[in-house]
C-alpha cells in the first residue's frame, strides 16, 4: 500500500482529532461513569471511517494507538504507555480500529446516499459498544479489580449513559461524511476511499 503526502497529512490530522476528543473529561471531569469516560472518540473514529475511506481510517486508528502505546499522553485522561493495554477500557481504543474499518468499507461498498452514510456510522458505533464493552467485562473479571456486585448487565447500564450521545453524534458524522463525499472524492487520497 503506498501512501502519499496528503494520506499522511489525513490520517495524522485524525490521529490529533482522537487525542482532543479522548480528553474532553480534562474540562468536564464529571463525564466519567463506571470508569468510563464520555468522549468524542466514537465520532472521530467513524468520521475517520467514511472520511478517509476502510483502509486509511483504519491506519490512521492504528497509529493513533500506537502513538498512545509508546507514551504520548493521548488516550482519555490523558493516558498513555504500553501498561494502558491492562485497562479495563483499552478495548475502546481497539475497537476504533475496526468501527473505522466498518464505516469505510460499507460506504465504499454501497450507494452513497445520506442514509447508507448514517446506516454505516451507526454499524460502526455498535461495534465500538460491543467490543469495547465486552473487553471491559472480561478485564474486570478475568485480570482488573472489578467493583462491588459488577456484572455482565452493570457493564452494559454504564453504557447507556454515553449512549444517546453516540447514536446522535454517529448520525452527525455520516451526514457530514455524505455532505463531504464529493469533495473527497476528487482529493488525492480518493484512492482509498474508491469512490465509485
Amino acid at each position: 500500500m503506498k501512501l502519499r503526502t496528503t494520506d499522511l497529512t489525513a490520517a495524522a490530522m485524525f490521529v490529533a482529532l482522537m487525542a482532543v476528543g479522548a480528553n474532553i473529561t480534562s474540562i468536564a471531569p464529571f463525564l466519567v461513569v463506571g470508569g468510563v469516560p464520555i468522549t468524542l472518540q466514537t465520532f472521530f473514529a467513524i468520521l475517520a471511517g467514511v472520511v478517509l475511506g476502510s483502509r486509511l481510517g483504519a491506519i490512521a486508528m492504528m497509529v493513533y494507538a500506537f502513538v498512545g502505546l509508546v507514551g504520548v499522553p493521548v488516550f482519555a485522561k490523558f493516558g498513555a504507555g504500553f501498561g494502558q493495554i491492562i485497562s479495563p477500557t483499552f478495548g475502546f481504543i481497539v475497537s476504533f480500529i475496526f468501527t473505522a474499518f466498518a464505516t469505510g468499507y460499507i460506504v465504499e461498498k454501497m450507494k452513497k446516499t445520506a442514509g447508507v452514510y448514517v446506516f454505516a456510522a451507526l454499524v460502526g458505533m455498535a461495534i465500538n459498544y460491543v467490543f469495547g464493552t465486552n473487553w471491559m467485562y472480561a478485564a474486570y473479571k478475568v485480570w482488573a479489580s472489578a467493583p462491588d456486585g459488577f456484572t455482565y448487565k452493570m457493564a452494559w447500564l454504564w453504557m447507556v449513559v454515553p449512549l444517546p450521545k453516540d447514536i446522535i453524534l454517529a448520525i452527525l458524522a455520516g451526514l457530514m461524511g455524505h455532505r463531504l463525499e464529493r469533495t473527497l472524492s476528487r482529493s488525492q487520497f480518493s484512492n482509498y476511499r474508491k469512490v465509485s
